[in-house]
């Protein structure tokens, strides 16, 4: 049986960072993937993931967001790949919203560079955008997207450039703690040895931690790409140069999240809700994206961008596999100290690529980190089972 000294299972986004940064450090690593690099199977695709540091989620967010940055442009300069835009982001709201009042909140207190903007400054700054006489925005110029594809591969190639095996196509079907205190892996190919495991599975995650019984559900959410209508508003108005990514929830209507046009006319223009999926199996997931999710999206997102017509350039599926506080799942496993997890990242977690990589590859190699991550702690009251 092959042995290193950490063997992570899911070589996804988190996965991917972890291997990258753990075989950076000059550990021996393996990591175990079922899909190909880059795959459109689970989270980390759909070719734009926000970034932004106002967070309205918890300000407790934003030193990790900070680092995150920084670790986005190392991974750019250490695989020679595009993976950053900053184009600023936009988060509308009514004052009382927690996407105005919580990204404001977040901004204030840890002193972020942004601007608080009218209704009328909003239409003003970006004409596509309408929003209701009574609402109010904050502004960030740092914000913008990132490449997840791109980023998965990348960390993929700098951890194999850096002596790390990473074996892809390869399922694993379990694992188990030794009574030396180490662990064994076993997959659709074989079994493997460490003194650590780091579990990364994304929405396999009730399968691989299962005996935790986390409270995590799994949601298939769909993103949809439209066309622009360039009678009132010049095509120009939507491009990546002059049009923030956004987020906007008024009065308590759905909160939707948005992109400019990243890649032409042909391209479309990504928008999404933010929190309606619907429960399903990753193994099972169904994914034709039908004509009615088109429209309900399509006359959600009119609310505030009413110059956005059709045809639907492309619609897709992803997972999302969400905690009851939406807070991620990150830290050792509470039974077994040589095992460390980190999931349940709620569909906002793709931005904290780089600083989970370093957290999770701390805890494997130290047992402990740093960062700030009480936020995240398996065993908090959120994730208890409820009695009986």
């Amino acid at each position: 049986m092959e042995s290193y000294d950490v063997v992570v299972v899911g070589v996804g986004s988190m996965g991917g960072a972890t291997c990258r940064t753990l075989a950076g450090r000059g550990m021996r690593v393996l990591g175990l993937e079922t899909f190909t690099p880059g795959h459109d199977q689970g989270s980390a695709h759909g070719g734009t993931r926000i970034i932004r540091q106002s967070y309205f989620e918890d300000p407790a967010y934003v030193p990790l967001l900070r680092r995150a940055y920084a670790g986005f442009r190392e991974l750019e300069e250490e695989s020679g790949r595009s993976l950053v835009r900053t184009c600023g982001g936009i988060y509308i709201g009514d004052p009382s919203s927690p996407t105005f009042a919580g990204s404001r909140a977040a901004a204030v207190e840890h002193g972020l560079a942004h601007e608080v903007l009218t209704a009328v400054e909003v239409r003003e700054r970006f004409p596509t955008m309408d929003p209701a006489d009574d609402a109010m925005a904050v502004y960030e110029a740092e914000a913008g997207y990132v490449r997840p594809e791109e980023t998965v591969v990348a960390q993929a190639e700098v951890a194999a450039r850096s002596g790390a095996d990473l074996r892809f196509g390869e399922r694993v079907r379990s694992w188990s703690v030794t009574p030396g205190g180490g662990v064994e892996v076993v997959t659709d190919q074989g079994r493997y040895g460490a003194d650590r495991l780091v579990v990364t599975p994304g929405a396999w995650a009730p399968q691989l931690l299962g005996s935790l019984r986390l409270p995590l559900r799994v949601e298939r959410m769909v993103f949809h790409w439209f066309t622009p209508d360039t009678g009132a508003v010049p095509l120009v108005a939507w491009d990546q140069d002059r049009h923030p990514v956004y987020v906007e929830q008024t009065h308590g209507n759905e909160q939707i999240y948005g992109f400019p046009m990243t890649d032409g006319p042909s391209g479309g223009f990504k928008l999404g809700f933010f929190r309606v999926g619907t429960p399903t199996d990753p193994d099972a997931v169904d994914r034709v994206v039908r004509e009615e999710e088109n429209d309900a999206v399509l006359a959600r997102a009119r609310q505030l961008s009413p110059h956005l017509g059709r045809p639907v350039v492309q619609a897709k599926t992803c997972l999302y596999t969400i905690t009851p506080d939406e807070h991620f799942v990150v830290g050792r496993h509470p039974e077994h100290e040589q095992v460390s997890i980190g999931c349940g990242f709620s569909g906002h977690g793709f931005k904290f690529v780089p600083v989970m990589g370093e957290i999770l590859a701390d805890l494997a190699q130290h047992g402990t980190t740093p960062h700030p991550i009480g936020l995240f702690d398996p065993t908090r009251a959120a994730l208890r089972p409820a009695p009986g």
